[in-house]
């Protein structure tokens, strides 16, 4: 019994994955790159919570396209685009003490020290601004771009003139300056500066927020609009520099003699009860203070464990943000429909009376699934209580009042509302699924609007609408016919909602999405359990389509693969064997032109090698480790064969030596490796 409740929370845990994934990059377009959010901070932050708890408790279901790997978004096109020297990552975020301590946990593990050895943070309130990255050369300021989509950025230099905080040149110290440097912090509006800047805006112009106000101010390709704004700056991050700081400290030493403010209520603090302490007192002044905070970050304050620790996905492993909590609030539900996803993963939806959370009106509900519905005992005409959980649709997190005429219980169908073949419910699931995959017409089109979203092929003009509306008259029914449409130009350009101008828009973005990197592709495909990361994995691995299709359903080169799971193995050979399937991909082959996968350039001895670890490890954590091998271009794989170069053995290493051994495979010891990488 154990059993079966276990695997049937695992895909309770996976569906809502899959939906938080899918609210939260929606939500970081809005945000990140079109600055007009729909929703608060606090919302945003209730989606984020959601999702970390679940990937928590439930590790070994987390997504390759999860919202912790993924940063800010694409720059917008009407700016000029500029490569940040590094990366500008983002923090992952934490809601409680809890998160604080499993984050210090892993951080101890990950350098192989005890827990009970300090390190130390530096601790400083989180600003609700625009991140923005200035590059100094020989002390001149060359550029300042936004985030973007954490390696390119949009190019603000001539908007971010008049802000008196950002010095055009950085005056010598008595030590050396950087000859390149860069520096990260927020671009904000004061409370009081936004609220008198409101007054002055007629209501339609008028911003949700200091934050949107910021944003809005500064990405205008009108620079005057910023500079008669009162905008402020301060750092709070370095990125590359060829002048090395060993801690914070001593940047931000730098940053005042420069006349950089940095954050002058930062603390440091070395353990989870400090951390917590230092929060505490921060949320008591939040109110007094003159500008928009919505948590702490904590980051760790020596710069040399910072690069130990590295990334992983877009988050830097040696911080994280502790957020301050979100909104809640009540309503009725009117009713309940279903919708049918790509993977015939059949979903309540409660429709709401309409109400307002975090400054958005709200009127739809995700109910999960039929487990869920009966474990809280949701009928229609109930009045539950909703947490905000990204996109329109909020989080129902229980019933706070019984209608008084209770409506029946909302069974799940036993058949699909689209298809009407019948539903099954797989052993060990907790999805209602239609599996008439290939004939169910809602699976059709939610294959079709994945492939056209912005993480796959990223037509523009293309979204759920217009797809829906292309597929009900025969124009759309399978993806290369996509790339055809320009001979419906007649019956297209008459529709409603379309003219001229707008399809001549759509088949130049469609045009455009032609030519696209492999991993993109892979992705585009929809195959289930292949994300981003693992789209990406592959690609490394295959180098080329044609090895991709050749390989795909062969279990055993798969299966050597780091980072490949038995359901994504499973996954993969069941797609490919699939006749229909395989015709769609060589279609669009000869459709597209795919790149194959750019590898990183590297003159270590272990580029592009394939290495396995084994035992246990004493002087490195095995997560640091590979995470070494993969900084010098090397692939790390889950099991011995004979594409395997060398084998880097720890105490105990089990069969895996024996096999090398006979496979002629170099071994190396825990030692000897590390002698070689240095």
């Amino acid at each position: 019994m154990q059993i079966k409740n276990n695997l049937k929370n695992d895909l309770l845990a996976k569906k809502r994955l899959q939906e938080l994934a899918s609210l939260i990059n929606k939500h970081n377009i809005l945000y990140h790159q079109k600055d007009k959010p729909i929703i608060s901070d606090s919302a945003f932050d209730s989606l984020i919570k959601e999702n970390n708890l679940i990937e928590e408790k439930f590790p070994h279901l987390i997504l390759q396209n999860s919202p912790n790997k993924i940063i800010g978004s694409s720059p917008a096109e009407k700016f000029i685009k500029r490569e940040h020297k590094t990366k500008m990552l983002s923090l992952s975020n934490a809601f409680n003490k809890n998160d604080i301590k499993n984050f210090m946990e892993r951080i101890k593990k990950f350098l192989k020290i005890n827990l009970g050895e300090k390190i130390i943070f530096i601790s400083e309130p989180k600003i609700d601004g625009l991140s923005l990255n200035l590059y100094y050369k020989n002390n001149i300021l060359n550029f300042a771009t936004t985030r973007g989509d954490g390696s390119i950025g949009e190019v603000v230099t001539n908007n971010i003139s008049a802000v008196k905080d950002i010095p055009f040149y950085l005056k010598n110290s008595s030590y050396p300056n950087p000859k390149e440097i860069e520096i990260r912090g927020e671009v904000f509006l004061e409370k009081f500066d936004f609220i008198k800047l409101n007054e002055n805006l007629n209501e339609k112009n008028r911003f949700s927020n200091a934050r949107n106000a910021a944003a809005g101010s500064l990405r205008q390709l009108d620079p005057e609009v910023a500079k008669n704004r009162p905008l402020k700056f301060i750092a709070h991050g370095l990125g590359f520099s060829d002048k090395k700081y060993n801690y914070i400290e001593e940047f931000y030493h730098d940053l005042k003699y420069w006349g950089i403010p940095y954050n002058t209520l930062n603390q440091k603090t070395n353990s989870v009860e400090s951390m917590i302490k230092y929060f505490l007192s921060i949320e008591k002044q939040r109110s007094s203070i003159k500008y928009d905070i919505d948590g702490i970050v904590y980051k760790i304050n020596d710069y040399n464990l910072q690069k130990r620790l590295g990334y992983v996905g877009k988050n830097p492993r040696w911080a994280i943000a502790l957020k301050f909590s979100a909104e809640k609030t009540s309503t009725k539900i009117l009713e309940v429909n279903l919708q049918i996803g790509r993977t015939g993963a059949i979903t309540p939806v409660a429709r709401l009376e309409p109400v307002n959370i975090g400054g958005v009106l709200v009127s739809n509900a995700t109910l999960h699934n039929f487990d869920e519905i009966a474990k809280k005992d949701i009928r229609e005409n109930d009045i539950v209580e909703i947490q905000r959980a990204g996109d329109v649709i909020p989080q129902v997190i229980k019933v706070l009042k019984k209608s008084k005429k209770r409506a029946d219980r909302i069974l799940a169908p036993i058949y699909c509302p689209s298809c009407n073949e019948k539903t099954k419910k797989f052993k060990g699931e907790a999805v209602l699924r239609c599996i008439n995959s290939y004939k169910c017409e809602a699976q059709k089109i939610g294959r079709l609007i994945h492939f056209v979203s912005k993480k796959s092929m990223n037509i523009e003009g293309f979204g759920e609408k217009q797809i829906i509306q292309l597929y009900d008259l025969k124009l759309i029914k399978k993806f290369d016919d996509i790339f055809t449409l320009n001979k419906n130009k007649k019956i297209i350009t008459n529709l409603e909602g379309w003219g001229n101008l707008s399809f001549s828009n759509l088949i130049k973005s469609i045009n455009k999405s032609r030519n696209v990197n492999l991993e993109k592709f892979i992705f585009s495909l929809g195959i289930r359990y292949v994300g981003e990361t693992i789209s990406r994995l592959l690609a490394k691995e295959f180098i080329s389509i044609r090895s991709f299709i050749d390989n795909s359903n062969n279990q055993e080169y798969l299966s050597s693969i780091d980072g490949m799971g038995p359901k994504v193995i499973e996954s993969l050979i069941n797609y490919f064997s699939n006749q229909e399937n395989m015709r769609h991909v060589l279609s669009l082959v000869k459709i597209l032109e795919i790149n194959q996968f750019q590898k990183m350039k590297s003159n270590s001895y272990f580029s592009e090698k394939n290495i396995v670890f084994t035992g246990t490890l004493n002087k490195l954590s095995r997560e640091e480790a590979k995470h070494l091998a993969q900084e010098l271009g090397a692939k790390i794989s889950s099991s011995i064969s004979k594409r395997t170069d060398f084998l880097i053995v720890g105490n105990k290493p089990g069969s895996k030596e024996k096999k090398a051994k006979e496979l002629n495979i170099t071994i190396l010891s825990e030692e000897e490796w590390i002698s070689q990488i240095k």
